[in-house]
């Protein structure tokens, strides 16, 4: 099965992904970074110096690991961290973030050849894989080498669990080069599980993302000024949009201006890269736009500001009075509800949610979010909303509350990392 495996790699590896990696680089001269893809350019490591591995396919779980990079480097401070991403935004935020605590390179093809030298030039003590990144390959390589492996804050959507129940057989190997999981519900245990897991190596931890990252002191009236919102003038944010999504907002928008004629909008593409489209879409309604990255430029003080830059939404959601989750108009599955709900932020969302089920349920269920179908309901849902500021005051506490008395998903993991994955004696 493994070989069948590796050759669906490379026709995949062929037909689509160098294809679209070079059509990248004549496009947006976006670097193929060839060989750290095949596991190459790794510098080797120091005697006796084995590193700490981390996952993070790309931005969302790149962000969310911050409290464990965190955790594994007070704990083990002699210990060398080093997190790979797929993505080059998700490179973006480790090099920025973690500069100091953590080093990056790039997680490569999964190809036997690829990632035995990945594996021999990094020389890792463990590996700790965000959500639930399954890799055979890499996974068989790790096991060879007996090398320990975590699934933390692992979650398997309504459609993953469909693909992975279709080759049950051979997910059940995949899955026992795997030591632990750290799973975030009951549900998602329950279906690793079933997978072919025995029990004793499952936890429900929680959601790592219910921990929330202090923000500086100030940081809403930084951001404030930085995007040119006077005080006490409403902001709504609509984060993580896909196409098709903005032409709600924007319906959206319109709608609640009649009402609240001083309002401000920022519009936080899923994809920075789609930032052009969505200021083109901003100009056919006749409004001004700006770039967050061209916020230095003297411009139109009611401008909506596209956001074009990556690892800033979740502070950015501190200067807003209502919030809207994008992915979930369109059926893509919805995001991190949670990030605007921890900054005490009533939230809206559309109905397509399956990938975070649990928070959006938890959510709903104390008054905290509001589902919405189109940009008709969005529009009155908004405006309803900055009608009412004890509204948004009481449904932003509910929702901080909720999140709140969940915490202890972080704690929980680097137990399971001391116990499972022994990376030696703790400070």
């Amino acid at each position: 099965m493994y070989m069948l495996y590796t050759a669906a790699m490379l026709v995949a590896l062929v037909l689509f992904y160098a294809p679209a990696a070079v059509a990248k680089r004549l496009r947006r001269g976006v670097p193929l970074d060839a060989r750290a893809r095949l596991g190459l350019g790794g510098a080797a490591p120091s005697r006796g110096a084995r590193a700490g591995w981390l996952h993070a396919v790309s931005v969302g779980e790149a962000i969310a690991a911050a409290p464990l990079v965190e955790g594994l480097r007070r704990l083990w401070p002699a210990l060398p961290l080093v997190m790979t991403t797929v993505t080059k935004t998700g490179a973006t935020v480790v090099r920025e973030r973690y500069a100091g605590l953590a080093s990056h390179r790039f997680f490569p093809l999964d190809l036997p050849w690829a990632t035995r030298r990945f594996v021999a030039s990094l020389d890792p003590a463990f590996l700790v894989c965000m959500e639930t990144e399954l890799w055979p390959n890499m996974l068989r390589t790790l096991a060879a080498r007996g090398v320990p492996v975590m699934i933390a804050n692992g979650r398997i959507s309504d459609r993953s669990y469909r693909r992975y129940r279709l080759l049950r057989a051979f997910m059940s190997t995949v899955l026992a080069d795997v030591r632990v999981f750290a799973m975030q519900s009951a549900e998602d245990a329950r279906r690793i599980i079933a997978l072919g897991v025995s029990p004793e190596r499952v936890f429900v931890t929680g959601n790592v993302k219910n921990e929330p990252l202090p923000d500086t002191a100030g940081s809403a009236d930084l951001w404030r000024r930085l995007l040119g919102f006077e005080p006490g003038r409403p902001v709504w944010i609509a984060g993580s949009t896909h196409q098709g999504e903005e032409e709600a907002v924007l319906d959206a928008h319109r709608a609640a201006l009649r009402e609240c004629p001083e309002l401000g909008l920022v519009i936080a593409p899923r994809h920075p890269e789609r930032a052009a489209e969505v200021l083109g879409l901003v100009a056919a309604r006749g409004w001004p736009a700006v770039r967050r990255s061209e916020l230095g430029r003297v411009r139109e003080p009611r401008a909506v500001i596209v956001l074009d830059t990556v690892g800033e939404l979740a502070t950015l959601y501190a200067v807003a009075d209502v919030v809207f989750v994008g992915g979930s108009l369109v059926p893509f599955g919805g995001h991190n509800m949670l990030e605007p709900a921890l900054r005490r932020k009533p939230v809206l969302m559309g109905p397509h949610t399956q990938n975070f089920r649990e928070s959006a349920a938890l959510l709903e269920s104390v008054g905290a979010a509001w589902v919405v179908r189109d940009g008709g309901e969005l529009g009155r849902e908004l405006t309803r909303l900055l009608a009412d500021a004890g509204l948004r005051a009481k449904t932003g506490e509910a929702g901080y509350g909720a999140v709140a008395s969940r915490h202890g998903a972080v704690r929980e993991t680097l137990e399971l990392v001391g116990r499972f994955l022994a990376p030696g004696e703790r400070v």
